[in-house]
C-alpha cells in the first residue's frame, strides 16, 4: 500500500491499495474529489472495479493496463470490499450507479450547468435514461447516443463529442468494451471525466430495477442481478473464485 495525493487542489488524500495487483483508491468522498476535477477540467477515467472485472483482467492484459493507469478506481463490487476488509481496510462500497447519480445531481445544482454525455445501451434504453434525468433535473444539458451505431454513425458521434466538449461522459457498453472505448476516445474531450457505468442506463430507463435496499446493504446485490439476468451465471462464476482467493490474506 502506498500513500498518494491525487489532487492537491482539493486537499483530499487518497490511499492506493492493491487488489490482485490492481489499484483501488480509498476515499471517504469520491463525489467531492471528482467534482473538483470536473471544475478544473482535469481529465479523469473512473473505473468501477468489481470481482468479475478483477478476474477478467488476469486474462486480459490490456484491460489490466487500463485499470492500472486510470486516475480513479473505485470499489464497486462487494467482493472487492471483502478483500479490503480482510486486510484491515474499512472502506465503504461505492457502486458506479451511485457515484454517477451523485455527480449528476451535483452538476444539476450548479448555476451554470455544463454539457454531459450519455453513450451506450439500446436506443430505447438510452432515450429512456435521458428522459428520466431531464424530467428529474431539467437543468441538465445531455447529448446522447445509443450503443448500436454503425462505423459511420460512430464517427459522426465522435465528431459531436469533440465539438460539444461535454464535461462528464457516461459510457454504458458493458465490461470490458466500455473501458476500451473510453481509453481509445479520451482525446475527443481530454478535460472530461469518463465513467464506465455498465447497466445503469437500464435502471434509469426503468427497464430493470435495483435490488431492495436490504440486499444492497447486505452486499447481495449481485444475487438480485443474477435473478434478473440468469444468463449471466457463467460470468458470475468469477465471484466465488474471487472470494476464495480473497480469503487468502497473504495475497
Amino acid at each position: 500500500m502506498k500513500e498518494n495525493i491525487h489532487c492537491n487542489l482539493c486537499r483530499v488524500q487518497s490511499r492506493e491499495f492493491s487488489v490482485f495487483n490492481l489499484p483501488v483508491h480509498l476515499l471517504d468522498d469520491y463525489t467531492s474529489w471528482l467534482g473538483l476535477r470536473l471544475e478544473r477540467k482535469l481529465g479523469t477515467h473512473v473505473v468501477t472495479l468489481n470481482s468479475e472485472m478483477a478476474m477478467l483482467s488476469e486474462k486480459n492484459l490490456e484491460l489490466a493496463h487500463i485499470i492500472k493507469t486510470a486516475e480513479l478506481v473505485i470499489p464497486d463490487g462487494s467482493g472487492v470490499i471483502l478483500y479490503l476488509w480482510l486486510r484491515g481496510q474499512r472502506q465503504k462500497r461505492c457502486p458506479g450507479i451511485d457515484l454517477a447519480t451523485s455527480i449528476l445531481e451535483q452538476i444539476a445544482g450548479k448555476e451554470n450547468s455544463y454539457p454531459i454525455c450519455f453513450y451506450g445501451g439500446k436506443p430505447e434504453v438510452n432515450a429512456g435514461a435521458v428522459r428520466f434525468w431531464q424530467e428529474k433535473r431539467p437543468s441538465l444539458s445531455i447529448i446522447h447516443n445509443h450503443g448500436y451505431l454503425s462505423p459511420e454513425e460512430e464517427r459522426e458521434w465522435c465528431n459531436i463529442i469533440k465539438a460539444k466538449q461535454p464535461r462528464l461522459i457516461l459510457v454504458g457498453l458493458g465490461v470490458p468494451k466500455q473501458e476500451f472505448w473510453i481509453t481509445e476516445h479520451r482525446y475527443l474531450a481530454p478535460g472530461a471525466t469518463w465513467i464506465g457505468i455498465g447497466g445503469s442506463f437500464d435502471i434509469w430507463a426503468g427497464v430493470k430495477s435495483r435490488a431492495p435496499q436490504w440486499l444492497i446493504q447486505s452486499h447481495l446485490e449481485w444475487l438480485y442481478r443474477l435473478y434478473q439476468e440468469p444468463w449471466r451465471w457463467r460470468r458470475m462464476l468469477a465471484l466465488p473464485q474471487f472470494a476464495w482467493r480473497a480469503l487468502d490474506i497473504w495475497q
